[in-house]
């Protein structure tokens, strides 16, 4: 079991920044990804980024490319998710995630262990 706990939303104006962090705890040894994922309301979950846990390989979505960032610190065990030039579309709840399966990091049916979300609003 891999507990997850997100932090860092809130409320904050058109082309402002949020940075949003992950804290992984339990059996981490077994994460081979972990990833950002966001669902605003009347939508389907969809993948924002990912990173693997070992070798730090980046994904992203494409329309993010650009003004998400992410990163991780393997010593804390923590993710983050840095968000640059907010956009009132961008409001939704940010998920985290982490996987122990093989395939892709795009896929949300992948993650195994999820976070409880927290809220990102961007007003215009």
């Amino acid at each position: 079991q891999v507990d997850m706990v997100e932090s860092g939303g809130g409320l904050v104006q058109a082309g402002g920044s949020l940075r949003l962090s992950c804290a992984a705890s339990g059996r981490t040894f077994s994460v081979y990804a972990m990833g950002w994922f966001r669902q605003a309301p009347g939508k389907e979950r969809e993948f924002v980024a990912a990173i693997t846990w070992s070798g730090g390989s980046t994904y992203y979505a494409d329309s993010l490319k650009g003004r998400f960032a992410i990163s991780r610190d393997n010593a804390k065990n923590t993710v983050y998710l840095q968000m640059n030039s907010l956009r009132p579309e961008d409001t939704a709840v940010y998920y985290c995630a982490a996987r122990s399966r093989s395939g892709s990091n795009y896929n949300r049916y992948n993650y195994d262990y999820w976070g409880q979300g927290t809220q990102v609003t961007v007003s215009s």
